[in-house]
């Protein structure tokens, strides 16, 4: 509900100021100038999300992603203790974080919002610091292919859109450490 009234306070902020400038007729040009692009740039996202949707499904019948979540297990083991008792938030935890791993962030959302779900059970409207710590792993999540970046910047012209995956590497591999180390952190002198 904030978002729409943001929204709403901009356009209006936005057409007051281009009615007393005088700028209406360039505002509405770069209205649907923007608009255009973005029904441009869906329209390309699109075809590169079905082609890595469909990667991934291939995975999941080759048991590939089964393969690659139970890599996740024995750290995973150690880093939620509470949640790696239930095979099933387990599975859900590790599934969600081999989608971000393969640069899947649409394909993993549901699997961590039912990760979260499980692992809500019985807070009692608090987050736990193992409910704190899967948000970290999952916004911050390493990526060995950014599919959806690969995307926009192939949509966008580029001749080799996964020149940055070093770059990629690098950034989100630190972000995790940082995220699990602030988390930890958090945790220990929240407590005290």
């Amino acid at each position: 509900m904030a978002m729409a009234w943001l929204w709403t306070g901009m356009v209006a902020v936005s057409l007051i100021f281009g009615a007393l400038t005088g700028n209406l007729n360039a505002l509405s040009a770069a209205a649907l100038e923007g608009a255009q692009s973005a029904v441009e740039l869906c329209l390309a996202m699109c075809g590169v999300m079905c082609l890595w949707t469909g990667v991934m499904e291939v995975m999941n019948q080759c048991h590939l992603t089964d393969r690659l979540a139970s890599l996740f297990r024995p750290l995973l083991r150690r880093l939620l203790p509470n949640a790696s008792r239930d095979s099933e938030t387990l599975a859900a935890i590790s599934a969600n974080l081999s989608a971000d791993l393969l640069g899947l962030g649409n394909a993993a959302t549901p699997l961590g919002i039912r990760a979260a779900c499980r692992m809500s059970r019985g807070c009692k409207g608090t987050a736990s610091d193992e409910l704190c710590l899967l948000v970290v792993l999952n916004t911050a999540s390493i990526q060995l292919l950014p599919t959806t970046l690969a995307g926009v910047r192939a949509s966008l012209g580029t001749a080799d859109p996964f020149d940055i995956l070093p770059a990629v590497w690098l950034t989100s591999l630190l972000s995790v450490f940082a995220g699990l180390l602030a988390a930890k952190l958090f945790a220990h002198f929240w407590r005290n």
